[in-house]
């Protein structure tokens, strides 16, 4: 068994467990934290953050978390929404009105953070640079026609969430969504999550470890359909290679390049599925955290090509939301329960050639404790 750091309530001695059975298989370094309401009941950590298992795996490690950002970037728009400043229901085009160009007059919020917008993909070929250039990314979007009717269909938006959810915060609030993000969330409830990482965090980052027998060129994609073919990917091609880069950190990409750990994680997250507070830190209303689990479109993904339930900003999985990171970072939160579980490595797991279970062991371990 790896030796597992940190804090565990008696009743979830599972969660401590199952992360120092992962540890001692899989696993190379990685975090698990449990927040039940809003109170932190489990926050532990171990083994390393390079993968010459040279350097610990220490309290403060920080790690690119990949999509689990998207859970991040929705929290803002609800925060907001929950404020009266932003109508889920609106056209986007009420506060971006370029975005009304090529037919997309009648976009409305919700399709965007349901997945339903019809804008899956960034139109041309895309090179990961130009991700880093806020304005020429909105600008884009705002001219490309959708590839559906708005709100018929679904199809998971893997890069173009955050700059569609992002421009909207900018545009009501004048901050970047990351900027948004550090102020109105990470500050006031003391989570050490970062959307745009500044260079005193460096030494702090766990870098991504390719999947066994890839290299740091393994390629971020859709997985392939029922029928083993592949959606045509004419986004950028991200490599484990470009998470790692300096440059990705300093860019603001708000679906994909949040760093944090568990911790900073289940905290956040735990906004949601506790009422909206947290340590005693009120976010948003009661009320404003309910789109999180509402559903607004159940079918087929066309992106993900599996049955999905979008609600407004998040995956429904029964009576929970979440959603997690390429490689294996997840959270999951349960507002029945007010539960709320996050798991966060830096050995990821190619999901085409292995199944990928370790984000699910934490939380199923997590349940066992509330029995």
């Amino acid at each position: 068994m790896t030796d597992v750091k940190g804090f565990c309530e008696p009743r979830f001695a599972a969660v401590r467990a199952a992360l120092a059975a992962l540890l001692g298989k899989e696993d190379v370094g990685a975090s698990a934290a449990v927040y039940l309401d809003g109170e932190q009941v489990v926050d532990i950590w171990g083994g390393y953050a390079d993968a010459d298992r040279s350097i610990g795996w220490e309290r403060d490690t920080l790690v690119c978390v990949n999509s689990t950002t998207k859970n991040m970037t929705a929290l803002c728009a609800l925060i907001l929404a929950d404020r009266g400043e932003l109508d889920l229901s609106a056209p986007v085009a009420a506060y971006w009105p370029e975005f009304a160009a090529a037919g997309k007059e009648n976009v409305l919020v919700r399709h965007v953070l349901s997945h339903t917008a019809g804008l899956p993909d960034l139109s041309g070929p895309t090179s990961v640079e130009r991700l880093y250039d806020w304005a020429g990314v909105t600008a884009g979007l705002a001219a490309q026609a959708p590839e559906w009717e708005p709100g018929t269909a679904a199809g998971y938006h893997a890069l173009t969430f955050g700059f569609l959810v992002g421009e909207i915060v900018r545009r009501i609030t004048g901050r970047s969504l990351g900027e948004f993000f550090a102020g109105e969330v990470a500050e006031p409830l003391g989570a050490d999550f970062h959307i745009g990482l500044s260079t005193e965090h460096d030494h702090r980052v766990a870098p991504l470890i390719p999947p066994p027998s890839l290299t740091g060129e393994y390629t971020a994609g859709a997985p392939p359909g029922p029928d083993g073919t592949r959606r045509e990917n004419t986004g950028a091609a991200i490599r484990v290679d470009d998470v790692n880069s300096l440059a990705w950190r300093r860019a603001q990409i708000p679906a994909v390049n949040g760093f944090g750990n568990a911790r900073s994680v289940a905290l956040v997250q735990s906004v949601l599925a506790s009422g909206g507070s947290a340590g005693g830190v009120r976010l948003l209303s009661p009320q404003g955290c309910e789109p999180a689990w509402q559903e607004v479109f159940r079918g087929d993904d066309r992106v993900l090509a599996m049955p999905m339930s979008w609600t407004v900003g998040f995956a429904r999985f029964g009576d929970s939301f979440g959603w997690g990171g390429w490689g294996g970072s997840l959270v999951v939160s349960d507002p029945g329960s007010r539960l709320t579980v996050a798991y966060v490595m830096n050995q990821m797991i190619d999901r085409d050639r292995q199944e990928d279970n370790r984000g699910m062991e934490i939380v199923m371990a997590a349940y066992s404790g509330l029995h």
